[in-house]
C-alpha cells in the first residue's frame, strides 16, 4: 500500500522573537524610557542590527533591561542601594546622594569598629534594608527640590520627617542626624518668627537629654524658651510651647541640680533647684511647681536653714491639698514634721505625723503608713513613752507582714521587740524598786516562766516564717 507523499512545510516550534510589531514596540518603548546607543535600522533600507549583519550592534546594561522585560525574561539586576544611586544622579540629585552614601558609609564604619558579637553587627545592614533606603531617596530628593527652589519650610518638613521615622533604639543615631539637619534648615526660615527655630531647639534638647548629656541640652531649651517668650505658639493638643520649653528647663535643672548634691556642691544646687522652681511656676502646672518647691525645700533642709525649708514645704502642702493629691500631702507632712523636730518642736512634728498617718490610710499607700508609723514609734520611744511607741511599731509590723517585704518586716520586727522590752523593763523596775510580798511573788514567776508579765499580752506579736513569705 502506498502513502501520498505530503509537500514539507517549513515551520517553526518557536515564535518570532522580532517582528514588525514587537520591533516598534521596543522602539516606543525605547524612546519612553530606554537609554543607550543601539544602532537600528531605517526605512533607507539598511539591514536591521539583529539580521546578522557584520557591524555588531552596542547595548548598555539598561538597553538589556528594557528588551528582556519586554519578553518576560528576568532583567539584569543590581543592588536596591545601586539602583537608588544611579536614579538620583541620573535626576540630578547629586547632594542627596551623597548624603546617603556618606550615611551608609558611617554605618558600616560604626559596625566594623563595635566588632563581631556587638548588637549593630548583628543587625541588618542599612544598605539591604530596601524600606528604608526608599525613605530615604524619597525625603532626601525631596527636601533638595525644595531647597533649589528655596522654599525652606518644606526642606525643615522633610527633614523632620526623616528624624521621626527613624525615631526608634535600632535606628536613632539616623533621628538624631536629621533633627541637627532640620536645626540647620530652620534657623534659614524668616517668615515664621522663628517658630520652626523653637520647635528644631527643643528637638535637639529632647536628643542630648537621652543622651545624658545635660549641659549640650540645657542650652537648646535655654534657646527654645527665649524664642518662645511673649508668643501664642500652640501644639496639636493645645498647649503652649513655651509652657513646654518651662517644662522641660524644670526637668533638666532638677537633674543638674541632683549631680551637684551628689558632689555636694549644696548652695550651687539650692541655686539651681530654685532656677528649676521658676520654670515649674512659669509653666503654670501645678503639680509640678509643687514638685519643685517640694526639692528646694528638701535642699534647704539638709543645708541646716529649717526655716526657709518650712516655706516651700508650706506651699507644697497647699498646692497638694488644692490638687487633691494625697501622696504628696503625705510627703508635705512628713518633711514638715522632720523640720519641725529638728527645730526641738517635738509636740508639733508629732501632729504632723499624725496627720501624715491619716492621710496615708485615707489614701491606701500601705508604704507610707508604714513610715509613718515607724516615724512615731521612734519619737514616742524616745521620748520614754513606750505604750504608745509600741502601739506604732505594732501598726508598722502588721503592715510589713501584709506587704510580704522580709527585710523591712525584720526591721519593724526589731524595733517592736526593743519596744516593748523597754515598756516591760519600767514594770520590772518598779516591783523591784518597792518591797512588798506581791512585787516578790511578780518577779519570782517572772524569773520561772520568761514570760511578757509586765505588759498586755495580747499586743505580743505571732511569729513568721521566713517560709511562708517565700511561698506567697
Amino acid at each position: 500500500m502506498s502513502t501520498a507523499s505530503l509537500p514539507r512545510i517549513n515551520t517553526s516550534f518557536f515564535p518570532k522573537i522580532i517582528t514588525a510589531e514587537n520591533h516598534s514596540r521596543f522602539h516606543q518603548q525605547r524612546q519612553n524610557g530606554g537609554h543607550g546607543n543601539v544602532e537600528s535600522g531605517k526605512q533607507s533600507g539598511k539591514a536591521h542590527p539583529l539580521k546578522g549583519n557584520d557591524k555588531q550592534p552596542r547595548f548598555t546594561k539598561q538597553d538589556i533591561a528594557v528588551m528582556l522585560s519586554f519578553f518576560s525574561i528576568p532583567s539584569y539586576r543590581n543592588s536596591h542601594k545601586h539602583n537608588i544611586c544611579v536614579d538620583m544622579l541620573r535626576k540630578g540629585y547629586h547632594k542627596s546622594f551623597s548624603e546617603l552614601f556618606a550615611l551608609i558609609q558611617k554605618w558600616n564604619a560604626s559596625r566594623e569598629a563595635a566588632g563581631p558579637g556587638s548588637a549593630i553587627w548583628q543587625q541588618e545592614p542599612l544598605e539591604e534594608q530596601l524600606d528604608k533606603l526608599d525613605q530615604l531617596q524619597h525625603f532626601l530628593t525631596r527636601a533638595e527640590a525644595a531647597q533649589r527652589a528655596g522654599r525652606y519650610e518644606e526642606v525643615y518638613t522633610n527633614q523632620v520627617s526623616l528624624a521621626r521615622y527613624f525615631d526608634n533604639s535600632e535606628d536613632k543615631w539616623l533621628s538624631d542626624h536629621f533633627f541637627e539637619s532640620s536645626l540647620h534648615t530652620a534657623s534659614l526660615i524668616k517668615i515664621d518668627g522663628g517658630k520652626k527655630e523653637a520647635e528644631a531647639h527643643s528637638n535637639m534638647g529632647k536628643v542630648y537629654m537621652e543622651k545624658g548629656q545635660l549641659e549640650k541640652a540645657t542650652e537648646h531649651y535655654e534657646a527654645f524658651h527665649h524664642l518662645t517668650l511673649g508668643r501664642a505658639w500652640k501644639d496639636e493638643a493645645g498647649r503652649t510651647h513655651n509652657s513646654w520649653a518651662c517644662e522641660g528647663l524644670w526637668r533638666i535643672y532638677t537633674l543638674l541640680a541632683d549631680k551637684m548634691l551628689e558632689n555636694k556642691e549644696h548652695k550651687q544646687a539650692i541655686k539651681t533647684l530654685i532656677k528649676a522652681f521658676e520654670m515649674a511656676k512659669e509653666a503654670g502646672d501645678k503639680k509640678i511647681e509643687g514638685k519643685a518647691a517640694y526639692r528646694v525645700g528638701l535642699a534647704y533642709q539638709s543645708s541646716g536653714d529649717q526655716q526657709t525649708a518650712m516655706t516651700y514645704l508650706n506651699m507644697y502642702m497647699e498646692l497638694s491639698k488644692a490638687l487633691g493629691d494625697k501622696d504628696g500631702l503625705g510627703k508635705a507632712y512628713k518633711a514638715i514634721a522632720n523640720a519641725l523636730e529638728s527645730e526641738g518642736k517635738v509636740a508639733e512634728s508629732v501632729e504632723y505625723l499624725e496627720k501624715f498617718v491619716e492621710v496615708s490610710q485615707g489614701s491606701d499607700q500601705s508604704r507610707s503608713l508604714e513610715e509613718a508609723c515607724m516615724c512615731l514609734g521612734v519619737i514616742f520611744n524616745s521620748r520614754g513613752q513606750y505604750d504608745k511607741g509600741c502601739e506604732y511599731f505594732a501598726k508598722a509590723y502588721e503592715i510589713t507582714r501584709n506587704l510580704r517585704d522580709l527585710p523591712l518586716l525584720q526591721k519593724t520586727q526589731v524595733y517592736l521587740g526593743a519596744a516593748k522590752a523597754r515598756k516591760m523593763m519600767t514594770a520590772f523596775s518598779s516591783h523591784m524598786e518597792t518591797t512588798g510580798l506581791v512585787n516578790t511573788e511578780e518577779l519570782l514567776a517572772w524569773k520561772d516562766s520568761r514570760n511578757d508579765m509586765f505588759s498586755d499580752p495580747s499586743t505580743v506579736c505571732a511569729p513568721v516564717s521566713f517560709h511562708s513569705l517565700k511561698t506567697h
